[in-house]
Order: structure tokens, then C-alpha cells, then sequence
């Protein structure tokens, strides 16, 4: 593994460049350019503040504001997003770059840290659009949102480690790419995002609180939100857990990467 390190160290201006050309090329001949990479994201919690806050706002205990179910979704938004959208990219990158991969000579690991750069850009301007609104709507975060890089990095390693041992599972059994996006939508409706998880009933929320996205989630909305720390306990033990993933990942693709180029 300490190989592979290395040579994402050496090539991280290939990575950097790589970013930046993946960021223009995406929007090349798009009049509003980058500002879709947040557009998307953005409506979509828009619309479902719209839809459901006069259903769930009067059952937000501890957001003092008129636009309170808003700001909770827009805050749980911003994690899943990041969280989903890396394990949707990294599902299918391999089989994407395969004749880059067959083509060029480069360190083929250096694809997925590619993959997340991209994501977190999207990200981090995701994020300054929600701040945007939230200032528009008369809220703004307390100084507990200093601990907001440390919530996006930990979601990135995890999604990081888990979506590259999927992609390259994904190469040898292509049943993976159909079963996983199916199974990030259960995921979703499993973690408090669209609702609190007050609302369950307490043997219910038991089983809900066992989901190892639900403390990252609710995090990213105690800080936001709520103003209270994350939830450091049950974050500790995700970092851990991500660290573990993520050096797995890079042993199978390591093991994996003659193959996959076979394969593809």
C-alpha cells in the first residue's frame, strides 16, 4: 500500500490538472458553467423544503426560525450529497476509464483520488450555496461550524474507501452497478435527512441510530443547525472504520488492477 501512496504523491499534479480538466469539461458549452454542479443538488432540497416543511416544521424541536425544516434538510443535505455522489462515481470508473487505463501509462490509482478531488469541489461549492441561503432565510451557523472540514473529510474517506472496492467489484460483476444505486436509496430513507429522528418512536429509533451514517448525518446537523459539537463518540469509530476501508480498498485494487485492465 505504501507504494500506491507514493505514487499518488508523485503524480498529484496530474491529479490536480485532472480535476481541474474534468470541472471545465463537464460544463465546456454550458452558459452557466459550474453553477450546475450546485443548481442540481440545490433544487432538489428546495423542492422538498417546499413540499414537506408545512407538514414537519412544527416538529423540529430546538430550530427557532420560520424556514426551520429547510435549514435541517438543506444541513443533512450537504453530507449525503457528498456521501452518495463519490460511491456513485467511484461505481463506475473503472469500467469508464478502461481504455485510458489500457492506453496511458500512469498510476492507475491515482483515478480515484481524481474521482474525489471532483467531488469535493462540487462540495465545497454546494456548501457555499447553502450558506447563501441560509443567510437569505435569517440563520447563521455558530462557531461550531469550524468543525465542518473535519465532518466533510471523514465523509469523504468513507465514501472514498467504500466506492472503490464497489467499482472494482463492479468490474468482475456488473450485477453490483444495479444493485447499489438501489440500495443507496434505502440508505437515504434510512438516515435522518428528510426527517428528524424524533419523530420515530423509541424502540424504532434504536434500530435507525445503528445505520453508521445516522451520528455523520446528524453532525453535519448539530453543527450547522443546532449549533452543538458532532457527535465525537460515533465519529471516532467511523474514522476508524473509513481508515480500515480505505486501506482495504487499496489492497484489492491493487491485487485486482492486472485483472480489471484484462477485463475491460
Amino acid at each position: 500500500m505504501k507504494d500506491l501512496l507514493l505514487a499518488v504523491w508523485r503524480y498529484r499534479f496530474f491529479i490536480i490538472s485532472s480535476i481541474k480538466n474534468d470541472l471545465r469539461l463537464r460544463f465546456v458549452r454550458s452558459k452557466l458553467g459550474g453553477l450546475w454542479m450546485i443548481i442540481h443538488p440545490l433544487a432538489q432540497v428546495l423542492i422538498f423544503a417546499l413540499i414537506l416543511s408545512e407538514v414537519l416544521a412544527a416538529k423540529l424541536p430546538g430550530i427557532d426560525n420560520k424556514y426551520a425544516y429547510a435549514l435541517y434538510l438543506m444541513a443533512g443535505s450537504l453530507g449525503w450529497t457528498l456521501f452518495g455522489e463519490t460511491i456513485g462515481k467511484c461505481l463506475s470508473l473503472f469500467i469508464e476509464n478502461g481504455n485510458l487505463m489500457k492506453k496511458m501509462a500512469f498510476p492507475r490509482i491515482c483515478l480515484p483520488f481524481i474521482t474525489a478531488g471532483t467531488m469535493l469541489v462540487t462540495n465545497l461549492l454546494l456548501m457555499v450555496a447553502i450558506f447563501g441561503v441560509f443567510a437569505a432565510l435569517g440563520h447563521f451557523p455558530d462557531k461550531q461550524v469550524i468543525w465542518l472540514p473535519v465532518l466533510i473529510a471523514i465523509t469523504l474517506l468513507l465514501s472514498l474507501g467504500l466506492g472503490m472496492i464497489l467499482g472494482v467489484l463492479n468490474v468482475f460483476m456488473r450485477d453490483i452497478g444495479q444493485v447499489v444505486p438501489v440500495i443507496l436509496q434505502a440508505l437515504f430513507w434510512l438516515t435522518p435527512v428528510v426527517y428528524n429522528i424524533s419523530m420515530l418512536p423509541a424502540e424504532v429509533q434504536v434500530w435507525f441510530k445503528m445505520n453508521p451514517l445516522y451520528p455523520l448525518i446528524a453532525s453535519y446537523q448539530n453543527v450547522l443547525v443546532y449549533g452543538k459539537p458532532p457527535l465525537w463518540h460515533e465519529l471516532g469509530w467511523i474514522f476508524l472504520g473509513s481508515l480500515v476501508l480505505l486501506a482495504v480498498a487499496m489492497i484489492i485494487f491493487r491485487r485486482a488492477s492486472p485483472e480489471m485492465v484484462d477485463v475491460l
